[in-house]
């Protein structure tokens, strides 16, 4: 059964989802008409999410008739779904966003970029990719930039890229320095999180990635991101996107 949210909670949760859109820069706040019911400006948030392996036909089917029913962003899915996505998708202003590098971050910065490309190819309008994480605790930023530009140099108009920085694994000067090379490298997002790690999204970070990349892109809180209470804590430390897989649930008040 659907659980009513409380007025006050849910005005709370409007004003803070406003304020972060606001301060986030609507040029790089990828948004889609909201739902009737119950939350107009939630689903506007959410990448309806499928990542894990064992995912089949039916769940990636299951996946997009969600999201087109509640308006998310997009729906996040694996490279090898992207082509159906786009086409089950298509009319329905739902976004197919897909991973690149995922979820190491270890693959080779010319094959992230032929990644980016034939993912586009196939149809996704955006693109999460994990940096060289490694390169980047290593102190090679160099590198690191140059795997980003992989990436981004092959974007194509209209197309958002976002960064996974895989917060749980770095220090707090080491999400400072990917959060600056990811502004360097021309990205539209910072993320937290693959979700196949030792960890997901916190406020800290948010707040972390939000004071450093400040209005010029779009912050993403992933991983863990399963109730509306910790949706609204990730929006008011400055998160503009959640990519979750219990987005349904999180709409009705279920989670």
């Amino acid at each position: 059964m659907t659980r009513k949210l409380d007025p006050a909670a849910f005005e709370r949760l409007v004003d803070a989802v406003t304020d972060a859109l606001v301060n986030a820069g609507a040029d790089r706040i990828g948004t889609s008409p909201a739902p009737k019911n119950p939350a107009p400006n939630v689903a506007a948030l959410i990448d309806h999410t499928i990542l894990k392996p064992e995912a089949t036909e039916r769940d990636i089917d299951r996946l997009c008739d969600e999201a087109a029913e509640h308006r998310f962003v997009s729906v996040c899915v694996n490279p090898v779904w992207v082509p159906r996505c786009a086409a089950r998708l298509r009319g329905t202003g739902v976004k197919t966003c897909t991973v690149v590098g995922f979820p190491l971050g270890a693959t080779l910065a010319d094959v992230k970029g032929f990644e980016t490309r034939r993912a586009q190819d196939l149809g996704a309008e955006e693109i999460d990719m994990v940096l060289a994480i490694g390169m980047l605790k290593s102190g090679k930023d160099d590198d690191v930039l140059r795997d980003l530009e992989a990436v981004t140099s092959a974007r194509r108009a209209g197309v958002l890229v976002k960064v996974i920085l895989e917060t749980c694994l770095l220090t707090d000067d080491e999400k400072r320095r990917a959060c600056r090379l990811s502004v360097k490298a021309g990205a539209d997002f910072v993320k937290t999180s693959t979700g196949f790690s030792t960890g997901g999204a916190t406020v800290a970070d948010i707040a972390l990635m939000r004071s450093e990349v400040g209005p010029s892109l779009g912050v993403k809180a992933s991983g863990g991101v399963k109730d509306r209470a910790t949706l609204e804590r990730m929006v008011a430390a400055g998160a503009t996107r959640v990519g979750a897989s219990a987005g349904v649930k999180i709409l009705k008040g279920d989670a």
